[in-house]
């Protein structure tokens, strides 16, 4: 192990030096005028992998090509696969960023460029290790398989129809997604956890054309207020979803879960100016950071009606629509909540009204046991890469292609992130901390040692 990191160690510049080739490329997915810029990124990579002598192969798509890198193989010994995306979010409003977004700029250890933490930088530390372990003729005890898309910042499309077509040749006992974060360089983590969700649209019609308040009010449903009144009724003054059913499948958080999340360096004060609420507000009996990503919510993401012009119109709208979010935790089901939703809505909708309801897109909750040995496996590689105590933590976001890897690959999925609150993804002066691509790199070389003596 010496080897590998003193061979990271001596190669920090150039490490840094190829991070920044790489986020020069525009990747940008959501815009077609990148296509070229797209293709060419990945093939930069693959060329990288190539070099390292990888076996390499460049997969056409109808949309971006995908990648796939594999190490020499070693007979009998486990298999991970490594998941990234070399595409990045478009970086306007180009005004709001101190230096061009595609000319990486270095200031102490931080390099501030678009894509550079999401995703580049940490599947290219996973890369880099690699490299550490080939070119030291140091001996890796498993097969690494590297799967680098181009589409995850516009949905994936092309990887979620490669999957059930490749997973013989993508078959792993688990899968290493670095795309997320850790709470701070001294507190790394394991996001063992995600929570899944559900949208539906709600539709409330009264009369069939807007109406004079004066002349027709008191006597019509006014279906805005029907619509707020509806949603109003879906939870209580304290928090808690009123919909039956809806926490009957919910996996009650654990005192070693409980005692974890308590460990991690979370301030309810500091995170309640960062929203600029006046307060915060959550499930009773949970903290701030329990509700925020182990606990079930129910959320009005739009909310329209009647006129929303300058001034004064007085009617009674014809229609009043709103767009919901339910997230999920392990153990709940989309079909299974969606339904009782649905279910209650319409038991609550005055029958002076017609309601529709229209089912959106959908998301499993991921759940890894944080006392497996995968997980543990993980964390010890953490602790040894970043010189500190790992903690397990959840994330209150999803990440769906985590539940395509466990339906398609049968592998469960280890989330270990290098990104750290303030890199800004998907903002102006998106950066990423040089330490924790370095600590991410060292991680990586204590992971492919720790996770094949887990599977013994």
């Amino acid at each position: 192990m010496k080897p590998v990191l003193d061979y990271l160690a001596q190669n920090d510049a150039r490490f840094v030096a190829d991070l920044c080739t790489y986020a020069r490329f525009p990747s940008v997915s959501a815009q077609s005028q990148h296509a070229a810029d797209l293709h060419a990124a990945a093939q930069w990579l693959a060329d990288r992998a190539l070099g390292l002598g990888l076996s390499t192969t460049v997969h056409a798509t109808a949309g971006n090509p995908i990648i796939v890198a594999k190490t020499p193989n070693v007979p009998g010994a486990p298999t991970y696969l490594v998941y990234g995306h070399y595409d990045v979010q478009p970086p306007e409003p180009f005004e709001l960023w101190k230096s061009p977004p595609f000319e990486p700029r270095i200031v102490g250890r931080q390099v501030f460029a678009r894509g550079i933490s999401d995703n580049k930088g940490q599947h290219l530390a996973h890369l880099n290790t690699v490299e550490a372990y080939l070119k030291t003729g140091t001996p890796l005890p498993c097969n690494l398989t590297f799967l680098i898309e181009g589409e995850e910042e516009v949905g994936s499309t092309q990887l979620y129809e490669f999957l059930p077509k490749h997973k013989a040749e993508l078959a792993c006992d688990a899968v290493v997604i670095s795309d997320n974060g850790i709470p701070s360089l001294l507190h790394p983590a394991l996001t063992y956890a995600l929570r899944g969700i559900v949208a539906l649209e709600v539709q409330i019609d009264g009369p069939n054309r807007d109406l004079h308040s004066g002349l027709f009010g008191g006597t019509v449903e006014n279906p805005a207020m029907a619509l707020c009144q509806l949603l109003a009724r879906l939870r209580d003054d304290k928090g808690r979803i009123l919909v039956p059913g809806l926490y009957d499948d919910v996996r009650k958080l654990s005192a070693y879960e409980r005692k974890q999340i308590a460990a991690l360096p979370f301030s309810a004060e500091q995170y309640r100016k960062l929203t600029g609420s006046r307060q915060l507000f959550g499930e009773a009996g949970f903290t701030a950071e329990e509700q925020r990503t182990a606990r079930p919510t129910l959320e009005i993401n739009g909310l329209t009606s009647g006129y929303q012009g300058q001034g004064s119109k007085t009617i009674i709208p014809s229609w009043a629509r709103a767009k919901l979010t339910i997230r999920l935790v392990p153990d709940q089901k989309p079909r299974a909540v969606a339904a009782a939703v649905v279910k209650q809505l319409k038991k609550l909708c005055p029958p002076t009204v017609k309601l529709t309801i229209t089912q959106g897109h959908g998301g499993e909750p991921y759940l890894v046991s944080p006392s497996g040995p995968l997980a543990q496996a993980a964390l010890r590689a953490m602790s040894a890469g970043f010189g500190h105590p790992a903690l397990i933590m959840r994330e209150g976001g999803s990440i769906p292609i985590v539940s395509a890897f466990k339906k398609h690959l049968k592998a469960d999925t280890l989330l270990l992130g290098m990104a750290l609150p303030d890199d800004n993804a998907h903002s102006p002066n998106e950066k990423f901390d040089l330490d924790a691509y370095a600590g991410g790199m060292r991680m990586a070389a204590h992971l492919w040692q720790e996770l094949p003596r887990a599977a013994k």
